[in-house]
This record gives structure tokens, C-alpha cells and sequence, in this order.
């Protein structure tokens, strides 16, 4: 751990050198990303400054404690020995964590796709209930739901729904949904008052960047030519259509409805990008898909990460071993109790991983 921290150190002492540099100060770009660099390490750095002193808080006291005759004294040094000793425990762990690699998707708005799985129509209205669920976090905490795409029952429930989460964080928050959730009730269509067992599949996905379509000149063939009207015949009598081809990806756009060659020229770039950034998000789709199959498997009811027991009140989380009597709070979107006991599992595991 304290490797960890001299190298942060150092590279802290690094950049506010380089920060100061006339050649940086110069290059907004450079300057910000060593801005931003600092701003992290800054409160690591921070951290472990605060332990630091802490540990040498607790060893005065306990030096008083051990050689001093003055008992106010040191009784007073006792007593402020177990407050330090506390504080320096939640700091160190404090620390801890904030040397383990930060997930950079964790500060996102999150799409959330909620498929029904196993159980027919019972599956599509718990579909339903878990959609109502996370709006009511999201609302809870201060974010904003859109939905993108929904395939509506007939009864009330979904096969499919899909919406943005948007707020800061909220990826962080709701990546640990992602699996199989499995219902235990009795459906409303049931006449026998059997209990069943339905599975929905959930996926959480960080929202995609926008992307930036940035067009080099040397990727650019233009050419320019005379606009033709109906059967050909020449409309214009100056070259002023214009015809671009990327070259990378062989798209072509021309246009010539402008009798400016440059005002057409910015519509052929104008669409030209849309394009392009049409082919970046088809190819984002196609990466998100990959990953929502990896994520949600086949939907059956044995991959199961949680279920919720209508009749018990019941809802289990098969991860950390997690069982609350709370169901009906848990529906209307009071996850914070679970979520916060996956997040410090979690972490738990990334410590472990890291050795610290």
C-alpha cells in the first residue's frame, strides 16, 4: 500500500512541476489532462497525509500513557487513544479503496433492458413491477428516467422494456443488477392458488459517449463538377456540385442543390458526418450487444442472482447471501440496502485482489 502511495506522491510532485511549465500552460489540452491527473491524485495524497498524521497522534498518546505520572493526564490520553485508534482504522480503509483502479464508466447514466424470461405472461408483469421499481430509485435519488424502447402486454406487463438512467453515478449504482431475478408468487391468473416461479433478465450497460467524428483533409477526396438537372442536361454553368468519398470507408456523398460550390461543399461534410457517426454508434450497438449476452446469459431460472418471495416478503440477493423481509419497500425502490451491501462486497473483493 505505502509503495502505491510514494509513487502517487511523486507523481503528484511530477505534475504540479509540469503545471507550471510555460510549454503546458500553452497546450490547453495538455493542461487539462494533467489538471485532471492532479485533482485525483490530490486527495490521495490528501488521505494519506491525514493517516499519516493520525498514526503519529497515536503513538504521542500512547507515550503519555506510558511514561507519564500525571493521571488527569493520562486518563485523558486513554480516552482519546480509542477515538484515534478508531479513526485511524476507517482511514486506512479510507485509503484503501481509493488506491483500488476506478471503474471510468462509474460516473455514466446507465441504459437499463429488462427482458421476461421464463413464465409467460406472469413473467412479462414482474417485468413490469421491476421496471416501476428502478424508476422509483431513480427517483429517489434525483435521476431521470427515458424510455427508449418498450414491447407492452396486453395485460399490463412488458416482454421488453428499455430506458436511460440519467444522473451522475448512476451506473455506479446499478451495474450490480445486471443477471437473472426470479418472482416466487401467485399469479393473478392462476385459479388454483399455485405458487410460480418466473425469471426476468436484466442488463445495465454505461451509456455511450457521444461520439466525435473528427475528419482529416488527407482522408478527404473531393471533386467538383458541372449540376446536372433531369436527363442530364446541364443546369449551372460553373463546376459547382460537389462529390466527397471518404477514403477509409469508401462512403460517397455529393451535392448540388446549392449553386455555391461551398455552400454544397458544407452540406457533402454536413451529411458526411451524420454518416459517419451513424456507422460509430451501429458498431458501438453491436459491442453493447456482445456484452448484454455475456451479461444476462440465457434467462434461465438457475442464474439466478435474486429472488423475491411474494408470499414470504421475501428478497434474497444469491450473490452475498443477503435475505430482507422487505419486500414491498424493496419494489417501490428502496434498493440502498442491498446495493450499499454489494458495493461493499465488492470492494472487499477488489482489496483481496489488489493484496492491500
Amino acid at each position: 500500500m505505502w509503495e502505491a502511495i510514494r509513487k502517487a506522491r511523486e507523481r503528484h510532485r511530477e505534475l504540479e512541476q509540469l503545471l507550471a511549465d510555460e510549454k503546458v500552460v500553452r497546450d490547453h489540452n495538455l493542461l487539462l489532462k494533467y489538471a485532471k491527473e492532479r485533482s485525483k491524485l490530490e486527495d490521495l495524497v490528501r488521505k494519506a497525509d491525514e493517516y499519516e498524521r493520525n498514526q503519529r497522534e497515536v503513538q504521542e498518546a500512547e507515550e503519555i500513557i506510558k511514561s507519564s505520572n500525571d493521571k488527569e493526564l493520562v486518563e485523558l490520553a486513554r480516552s482519546e487513544l480509542e477515538w484515534l485508534r478508531q479513526k485511524g482504522i476507517k482511514l486506512e480503509r479510507e485509503l484503501k479503496e481509493m488506491l483500488i483502479p476506478q471503474d471510468p464508466s462509474d460516473e455514466k447514466s446507465t441504459i437499463v433492458e429488462i427482458r421476461a424470461g421464463t413464465g409467460g405472461e406472469e413473467a412479462s408483469l414482474f417485468a413490469a413491477d421491476l421496471f416501476r421499481m428502478y424508476s422509483r430509485y431513480a427517483e429517489r435519488r434525483g435521476w431521470k428516467i427515458d424510455v427508449l424502447s418498450s414491447n407492452p402486454t396486453g395485460v399490463g406487463g412488458y416482454k421488453e422494456v428499455i430506458f436511460l438512467v440519467e444522473g451522475r453515478g448512476a451506473y455506479s449504482r446499478l451495474k450490480y443488477e445486471s443477471g437473472v431475478h426470479r418472482v416466487q408468487r401467485i399469479p393473478v391468473t392462476e385459479s388454483s392458488g399455485r405458487i410460480h416461479t418466473s425469471a426476468v433478465t436484466v442488463a445495465i450497460l454505461p451509456e455511450a459517449d457521444e461520439v466525435d467524428v473528427d475528419i482529416k483533409p488527407e482522408e478527404l477526396r473531393i471533386d467538383v463538377f458541372r449540376s446536372s438537372g433531369p436527363g442530364g442536361q446541364s443546369v449551372n454553368t460553373t463546376d459547382s456540385a460537389v462529390r466527397i468519398t471518404h477514403l477509409p470507408t469508401g462512403l460517397v456523398v455529393q451535392c448540388q442543390d446549392e449553386k455555391s460550390q461551398h455552400k454544397n461543399k458544407a452540406k457533402a461534410l454536413k451529411v458526411l458526418r451524420s454518416r459517419l457517426l451513424e456507422r460509430a454508434r451501429l458498431e458501438q450497438e453491436a459491442q453493447r450487444a456482445k456484452e448484454r449476452r455475456q451479461q444476462v446469459g440465457t434467462g434461465d431460472r438457475s442464474e439466478k442472482i435474486r429472488t423475491y418471495n411474494f408470499p414470504q416478503s421475501r428478497v434474497t440477493d444469491h450473490r452475498i447471501g443477503l435475505t430482507l423481509y422487505d419486500l414491498e419497500n424493496v419494489l417501490d425502490g428502496d434498493l440502498d440496502e442491498i446495493i450499499d451491501s454489494l458495493v461493499a462486497h465488492d470492494t472487499e473483493m477488489k482489496l483481496k485482489a489488489a493484496g492491500l
